[in-house]
């Protein structure tokens, strides 16, 4: 069988397996909506969203409508892009660290984002979804920077990577209780509290349009950067050698990963586990059809 043979083969493959993910995840996301205090028939869901966007005009119940574009909708599109959000951090963070175990929450970067949008709150300075989220990224800058001091950059091992990003947690976790105890509002320090514990509850569109934004935005610069992405795994030596600029790719890439992560973290709070894994089960899946690391 010939090269091109195979590579077309190999192309219609991952074609139906993206087509595949896609269904599923629209399934995953209509059942989700239908799911709640006020059950909802599955096909309402796809009656009301299709008489929104002008594809039918379907007679439906005026309160699912409402549950359903109001309130759930928004809520489950938002959980879907921060899920993406974080796999994208995950991918990035894993590639120019070496680090199989390297995702925002491990490494602080979650925790340090929160530290600034906690700040923001409690200091009266905004509450808006822009400024909690310029908040976060601030925090979330600060503590990447602190783990590649502690860790002197790429050079200081997995071990020590790992370390660092605990103890960066612990400290902006710190930084967070220190932060709250001081607010003069009891209900204030309860709802970021509540907050912080992870919960798309607060979420309706404009918070979607915002994460939707950033979320393709730092797709897209992945996208444009796969190459030294892949480069990055075999270390700075090998994509200096490939002509990549190491340095100002790694602030790129790094900087997309802490917006990505503080927009996240300002919408729905710390949210582990998801950057970690996520990477690791796609490249399972589709390594084999990418030629991928």
């Amino acid at each position: 069988m010939s090269v091109a043979v195979l590579q077309t083969r190999r192309s219609m493959l991952l074609t139906g397996w993206c087509l595949l993910a896609v269904i599923v995840l629209a399934l995953v996301i209509a059942v989700g909506v239908s799911v709640g205090e006020l059950a909802i028939p599955l096909q309402n869901v796809f009656y009301a969203i299709s008489n929104r966007t002008g594809l039918t005009a379907e007679p439906l119940n005026r309160i699912y409508e409402s549950v359903i574009w109001d309130f759930r909708l928004s809520r489950a599109l938002v959980a879907a892009c921060c899920g993406a959000g974080l796999a994208i951090c995950g991918v990035v963070l894993q590639s120019l660290l070496k680090n199989a175990l390297a995702e925002p929450y491990v490494l602080g970067v979650s925790a340090g984002a929160s530290t600034g949008a906690v700040s923001i709150v409690v200091l009266g300075l905004g509450a808006g979804a822009i400024s909690l989220s310029a908040g976060a990224f601030a925090g979330a800058f600060a503590a990447f920077a602190f783990v590649a001091l502690l860790t002197n950059g790429a050079r200081g091992g997995n071990e020590r990577t790992i370390l660092a990003g605990v103890a960066a947690s612990q400290l902006f976790n710190a930084i967070t209780a220190y932060t709250i105890s001081t607010s003069a509002s009891a209900q204030q320090a309860r709802d970021v509290m509540f907050w912080l514990l992870g919960s798309f509850s607060g979420v309706r569109w404009p918070e979607f349009q915002l994460v939707i934004v950033v979320v393709l935005a730092g797709l897209a610069v992945c996208l444009w950067y796969a190459r030294a992405l892949d480069a990055f795994t075999f270390g700075d030596d090998a994509a200096a050698s490939l002509g990549i600029a190491v340095p100002q790719v790694r602030l790129i890439l790094f900087t997309t990963a802490a917006l990505i992560t503080a927009t996240i973290v300002s919408m729905a709070g710390s949210i582990g586990f998801v950057g970690l894994v996520v990477p690791h089960v796609m490249r399972f899946f589709f390594a084999r059809y990418t030629g991928r690391c």
